[in-house]
């Protein structure tokens, strides 16, 4: 029997992707939440707690930016030139948001400006990438094997409003986190924005998965044609649960509960674009057997993944699990 490369290929760059918007999710949302917490003291134990682990979170995006270049080329460059500015600006915060890791530790005079660099760079990260999903989802002009569009394809409002969804998104998993992770008033405070952002986030939620099936054909027929419109009632009432283990979870005043309900919102909106398009990788114009490599590729590449994901994954639980527990304010990661 014929194995299917490209499919096996295909969850592997989603599962990356995933991986990297749960895990990265919530250190980027610490960043967002950033402003809201003025005291010196507060944001050390804020960074604290992201500062172990942030940098191997991101070893998802480069592993699924990677693998989507060496494996589906054609759709790497098809979208690329459709993303540059999201994407660009995307990194750009990164890099921002990286560098004050370090500096904010270096200096007492200049700290305000890593302050804002690690802020600034973390809700602009966020933002671009909503704005990149937006604009994949919407849909990419292709004529023949090339981008057709123009610069600003990617900026509209359903582009603007998928971002902001992310932006809110990623400020109750950074919330969550955050009580999950610290104590006393800190954590107090962190419950008070976690319920006010988890209402707001299934607001986002509810707006961008209204206006989804009605751009493109596709989607309509997936969400509202039989038999895939299953899905259209599985998929909501799996939130509504999440939903409420969350806001039981703040109000109960437990630790892990909110920060695994809400990873489990973003598991489900993930869930959700992926039965909206799939097989397409460059939605609605190129599949995933489409824009795929050579098989002898596929197969060459294959082996190292199979070598290279399971170290990162062991490497991310131990991580975790030498850093679990709460941060203690006394203490510093630096």
């Amino acid at each position: 029997m014929d194995i299917d490369l490209a499919f096996i290929w295909a969850g592997i760059i989603a599962f990356s992707v995933l991986a990297y918007v749960i895990l990265d999710g919530f250190d980027l949302g610490v960043g967002i939440l950033f402003p809201f917490f003025p005291e010196k003291h507060d944001r050390d134990v804020m960074m604290n707690s992201v500062a172990p682990v942030w940098d191997g979170n991101e070893t998802w995006l480069v592993l699924g930016g990677g693998g989507l270049m060496a494996v589906f080329p054609l759709a790497y460059a098809i979208v690329m030139p459709a993303l540059y500015a999201p994407i660009i600006a995307m990194l750009l915060g990164l890099i921002f948001r990286g560098v004050a890791f370090e500096y904010r530790w270096r200096t007492r005079r200049g700290e305000f400006l890593w302050n804002w660099a690690f802020a600034g760079g973390s809700i602009l990260a966020a933002f671009s990438q909503g704005l990149a999903l937006g604009a994949l989802v919407q849909g990419i002009p292709v004529i023949g094997r090339a981008y057709a569009g123009s610069w600003w394809d990617w900026l509209t409002p359903f582009s603007i409003a998928t971002g902001f969804a992310i932006l809110i998104g990623y400020a109750l998993l950074g919330s969550t986190w955050l009580v999950m992770k610290t104590t006393g008033a800190l954590a107090e405070k962190a419950r008070r924005i976690a319920l006010r952002t988890c209402f707001a986030t299934i607001a986002a939620m509810g707006v961008v998965s209204l206006w989804t099936p009605f751009l493109k054909p596709l989607y309509l027929e997936r969400w509202f044609g039989w038999p895939t419109a299953i899905f259209s009632v599985i998929v909501p009432l799996l939130v509504l649960g999440c939903f409420v283990l969350l806001l039981t979870g703040i109000r109960g005043k437990r630790d892990a509960q909110p920060f695994l309900a809400a990873l489990g919102l973003f598991v489900l909106g993930f869930a959700g674009i992926g039965i909206s398009f799939y097989p397409f990788i460059v939605p609605t114009s190129v599949t995933i057997w489409d824009a795929a490599a050579p098989d002898d590729s596929l197969i060459f590449l294959l082996v190292g993944a199979l070598i290279l994901v399971p170290i990162i994954l062991i490497y991310t639980g131990y991580a975790y699990w030498v850093f679990r527990g709460k941060v203690d304010p006394e203490e510093g990661y630096h």
